[in-house]
């Protein structure tokens, strides 16, 4: 089981890693015990041309963002 001062230092930059991300917060929330809010909703509207801005980008930041919160209600 990764710690949690791994889930706070992983910080995802592209689709796979955002959702790896995602598994392992949902299964350590679900080892300790702790319901969590969902986590927020993967973007349908990419277009898979590699752009600047993707959406998988502002993904990736919400996912930390959530995964932060998420850490705060099995630390507290």
């Amino acid at each position: 089981m990764i710690s949690d001062d791994a889930l706070q230092q992983w910080t995802p930059t592209e689709r796979r890693e955002a959702q790896a991300l995602v598994r392992a917060v949902l299964d350590r929330a679900r080892t300790l015990g702790v319901a969590l809010s969902d986590p927020p909703p993967e973007p349908t509207n990419c277009c898979d041309s590699d752009c600047i801005g993707c959406v998988w980008e502002a993904y990736c930041g919400e996912v930390a963002y959530w995964r932060d919160e998420s850490i705060l209600r099995w630390t507290d």
